[in-house]
This record gives C-alpha cells, structure tokens and sequence, in this order.
C-alpha cells in the first residue's frame, strides 16, 4: 500500500523546455511583474486530497512543454487536503499560486474572500473544469455484503466509511450522492433523509479527508463499504492486490474538478505566466490523457470514449439536479446547524 500511505506534500522541480505560444496572460519579467532573469520561479498548487499521483505527473510532463521567458526554473509543491479544509487555508493566507480542488463552492469561497477574481470561470474552457469524477463504492473481496446500490447502505450490519462533508469534498458527493439517488428515483426529501440518516448511523469514524478514510478502509480494514471517487477507488484497488473490488452504483453523482489561479498571491510573486500556461496544458490532449490514465474523467469526449473499459459509462446526476446551486446545498445540508449536523446530533443521542 505503497501510494496510499504516503504523504506527497513536496517540490517537484520542473526543468523547462519548449513554450506555449499565446498563454501567458502575464509576462514573468520586468520590474514589477515576475522575477529576475534565471531566478526559479515557484507555484504552490493547492489541491485536494487523493489527487497527490494525479498532479506529480502532471507536473513532471508540464516541464517538457513550457519555457519561462526569463530562462529559470519552475519549482511546484503541492499541498494536499480535504478540499473545504484547504479553501479554508487559502483564505487564511496559505501563498497558492493556483488551486485545483473537488468542488466549484470551494473556489468561489476563495473567490468571495476577494483572492480569485469573480470571472474566473471564464478563463478556462468548459467553466475552468479541465476533469471530472464520479463517487462509486469500494467493497471486499467477493462483496459478501451484497453491496450494489445506495439502499444498501442502509442494511442493517453494513459499516460505511465516507469521509466528513463538513471538510472534504469526497464526503459532500457522498452524502449528495445518497440525497440524489433517491430524488432522481422519484422518491421525496422525506425518504432521501431517512437513507442518509441510515448511511451515517452506520459510518463508526468520518475521517478528514478522502486520503485518511482510505488508509481506514483498506490497511485498518474498517468498513464494509468505502464511498470514494472514481481515481481513488482504482488506485485503492490495484494496491490490495485483489482484496478490493469496485461497484459501480446503476445511479451515481458525477462532479466537474475546477482549477484557477489565485490573482491576489500571483500578483504579489509575479508568477501568472507560468501559472495560465500551466492551467491550460491541462486542455491539452498530452494532459487529457494523463487524466485518463489515472482514472479521472477527462473533459474532452473523444479522448474519455478511448478509455471506456477503465471508465465506463455510467448513469449520473449533478448537483444542480438536486438543489438550485452549490450555494444552496451549502446551506440546506452542511453549513452549522444544517441537516447533516441534525442527523449527526440525532445519531450522537442513540
């Protein structure tokens, strides 16, 4: 369980070669806008929590593919989180250069705090979502609790493991994932919080962050069932060496991943060219395919269809089927005082 254990939060330096012609939106040199002429140029990505193997490669083949104006190195970190917990940092003044997290409501947070411009969706194709993902099940060997849908969730002597949607994003598509099975199905509000009542009645730990509720499930063998994403789940299995297998619920929650630049902390470093080329390599095919190859859901069709035996097609739902907006969902399900702290407290008196 080598990729599950660690924690990659370093430096991966990037020897630069070749350039992208159009995308810096900045130049990298001059008195006030970027570093001196073959000084190292450093971004720190803020990520969420189970993408560390994910952006290693991403990085690494972005230093073959971009050359800085002034002729330095780029140096990238990574730091990695729940995704809510780390929208949170960076408000609190951790120095991103760029964020990539699971949810659209956790950038616009950082956007609201005056960090992010408010346009920031539009910088990018497809609303600056390079990647999606879906949250599918985790089970044992065998699923000898017979475990194929969300109802089953619900079984008595069935234990889930989903991390906490008050700080990880993995945890807010679990519990929207739940909600929203039993809307799409045509069943009402009413029986959709009887489900997800039932599902946190039987999680026994909520960890912080999707990274920590694997290494529960998989190395301290906790659970029966582990909700996770799509890339997580993949990477979970082919390191249990066949004592994992995935389950494809018939109905899931399909999310878009968003990334953008912080212009507050870009301005201040002077490192917006290398941050818009890197942000829109990630549209390249080069990338779409490193996406692919660990199991996040590219955005371009042609290059998803390739890979359709890895990522199969799968009946989905977003958000906006279920609730107006994520701002929306925020308050009726996770803010303080909201349901999933009712059904919490409801859970902490039995």
């Amino acid at each position: 369980m080598i990729g599950i254990n660690r924690i990659w939060v370093g430096s991966v330096s990037l020897l630069i070669a070749g350039m992208f012609a159009g995308c810096a939106s900045k130049p990298e040199s001059g008195p006030s806008s970027g570093p001196v002429a073959g000084k190292t140029i450093q971004l720190l990505n803020v990520s969420n929590d189970p993408t560390r193997e994910l952006w290693k490669e991403l990085d690494e083949t972005f230093a073959g593919e971009y050359k800085s104006p002034n002729g330095g190195k780029v140096t990238i970190k990574q730091s990695h989180g729940g995704s809510s917990s780390q929208a949170r940092a960076v408000i609190d003044g951790l120095d991103a250069d760029l964020v990539s997290l699971a949810m659209w409501y956790d950038v616009d947070a950082i956007s609201r705090a005056g960090l992010i411009s408010k346009s920031w969706e539009e910088r990018l194709p497809n609303k600056s979502c390079p990647y999606n993902s879906l949250i599918v099940f985790v089970v044992r060997k065998g699923n000898p609790k017979q475990i194929k849908d969300w109802p089953d969730l619900a079984k008595e002597g069935v234990e889930v493991i989903t991390p906490n949607p008050k700080t990880s994003g993995n945890g807010k598509l679990s519990f929207l994932g739940a909600w929203g099975s039993v809307l799409k199905r045509g069943g009402n509000a009413d029986q959709a919080k009887e489900l997800v009542s039932k599902l946190y009645a039987h999680t026994p730990v909520l960890d912080t962050a999707a990274r920590a509720a694997t290494t529960t499930f998989a190395q301290k063998k906790i659970g029966d069932v582990h909700l996770t994403w799509e890339g997580e789940a993949h990477l979970e299995v082919q390191e249990s060496k066949g004592e994992l297998e995935i389950v494809y619920p018939p109905l899931t929650i399909k999310v878009d991943l968003p990334v953008a630049l912080v212009d507050t902390n870009v301005e201040k470093k002077g490192s917006g060219a290398a941050v818009d080329a890197f942000l829109r390599f990630l549209y390249t095919d080069k990338a779409q395919e490193i996406f692919a190859k660990h199991w996040y859901r590219p955005y371009k069709q042609e290059i998803l269809a390739k890979h359709a035996e890895t990522l199969p097609a799968v009946e989905t739902f977003q958000l906006e089927d279920i609730e107006k907006s994520w701002d929306d969902a925020a308050a009726h399900f996770f803010a303080e005082g909201a349901l999933f702290d009712q059904i919490y407290a409801e859970k902490a008196k039995k």
